[in-house]
């Protein structure tokens, strides 16, 4: 399984941005996809997760602003941020789950297969 994350870049406060994760495979709709984040001095973190029916599953500080969402026809999960802030600043992951992880899948162990990352910076 290959991922392949994009969309990142150099935006302003209060935009929003949709990052896009493009997977390999024959059977990405039976994936189960998450998103994390690696800011600038901190530990890799959750972010949003997806199962294979669109059940959604959020970090509390992300609720209400992050939308996972996917297309099965494209092979595609989706990360759309709205209302940025500099907080947001950080390196975002895609990856997806492991087949016999349990729901929700917020630990970086629950996932086998990582994309390289894309940078989103937000300025103030």
């Amino acid at each position: 399984v290959q991922l392949q994350a994009s969309g990142g870049g150099l935006v302003q406060a209060g935009d929003s941005l949709r990052l896009s994760c493009a997977a390999s495979g024959s059977f990405f709709s039976t994936y189960r996809m998450g998103w994390f984040r690696r800011a600038p001095g901190k530990e890799r973190e959750f972010v949003a997760a997806i199962g294979w029916s669109g059940r959604t599953h959020y970090a509390d500080s992300v609720k209400g602003r992050f939308t996972v969402s996917r297309d099965n026809a494209k092979n595609t999960v989706y990360l759309k941020i709205d209302s940025l802030e500099p907080d947001d600043t950080a390196v975002y992951y895609c990856a997806r789950v492991r087949n016999t992880q349990y729901w929700p899948p917020i630990v970086e162990g629950a996932y086998d297969y990582w994309g390289q990352g894309t940078q989103v910076t937000v300025s103030s």
